[in-house]
């Protein structure tokens, strides 16, 4: 089997099992034709069946059909297929000989299995291989049957008939409803709960009053947004430019700047330290000044 048909066909039995509970192993019921076609081309049954539907089968065959196959023996490979069909498990389809000498055809036989009660449903969930198209034809009218057959010695599983798809699609809007009301429930539940918290909220802060008649704030305290912005260095860690403090420190002194230091730096004036004159120098230097005058009169003389 090639890898693309044996995708689509995992994925179609994916769908049957969503959509109408197919579960290993599956009941396969097979006629008389598939049988000894799948005698004429050499084929295992149980294992081609195992790989078409992606898992494992029960392979069945109901009292009509092995009968058929018992009427024919008398033809070429109809013994293989007998001791093949003898390998199986027997549906008990409730068509004895004692009621009905002839075995029912494989139309009817399969009908009253699949659907015994004309509800067009496939109640027991069987899979049917079937070689006749007149007995898929009509087991497509039933919702959830998977066909398969036999052609060119590959077996093949039929696509989802339309009675299947539209039962699928009315599941398939079913739950997504669902899980909008669902989400649509939970939403109004978180309101009415937030709601609720803030009606209590704001009772107890009501409540809640103190000695001087005044209410007192709760203890949930709102927190302010802090407003994101541009954010600048810490002016402690930022060491100075030291190009800026030569350049003050070269920078001559504008006037204006001397005179507001200058009664900064004016003060009470120090006193001047005078020193005492001695006695004896005083009497010479009185001396020496007196001489002086009176040899300043000789000479004009």
């Amino acid at each position: 089997m090639r890898g693309k048909r044996s995708k689509q066909y995992r994925k179609l039995m994916e769908q049957f099992s969503m959509t109408f509970g197919f579960r290993e192993p599956y009941q396969v019921l097979v006629d008389a034709e598939m049988v000894r076609d799948s005698c004429r081309f050499k084929m295992d049954l149980a294992p081609a069946l195992h790989r078409t539907v992606h898992g494992e089968v029960k392979a069945m065959i109901t009292q009509c059909e092995i009968r058929k196959l018992y009427a024919q023996n008398k033809e070429s490979g109809v013994v293989e297929a007998i001791d093949l069909a003898k390998t199986l498990e027997r549906r008990r389809c409730g068509h004895h000989p004692d009621q009905y000498p002839e075995p029912l055809s494989t139309e009817e036989c399969m009908k009253s299995v699949v659907d015994p009660k004309g509800t067009n449903q496939n109640k027991h969930r069987y899979v049917v291989a079937s070689q006749s198209q007149e007995v898929r034809r009509m087991l497509r009218g039933i919702k959830g049957v998977p066909l398969i057959y036999i052609k060119r010695s590959v077996m093949i599983l039929e696509p989802m008939a339309d009675e299947s798809v539209q039962v699928r699609a009315r599941e398939e809007r079913g739950k997504f409803r669902a899980e909008l009301r669902g989400s649509l429930g939970k939403r109004k539940r978180d309101e009415d709960s937030e709601d609720d918290e803030k009606d209590g909220g704001e009772k107890g802060k009501k409540e809640k009053k103190g000695a001087d008649g005044k209410a007192t704030q709760g203890d949930d305290k709102t927190k302010k947004k802090k407003g994101y912005g541009r954010k600048e260095p810490n002016p402690l860690s930022v060491q100075k430019n030291k190009k800026q403090d030569q350049q003050k420190r070269e920078r001559p002194q504008k006037p204006a700047e001397l005179d507001k230091k200058e009664p900064e730096q004016e003060g009470p004036a120090k006193r001047k330290r005078r020193r005492k004159a001695k006695t004896g120098s005083g009497e010479t230097g009185e001396g020496q000044e007196s001489a002086a005058p009176a040899e300043a009169a000789s000479g004009e003389s």
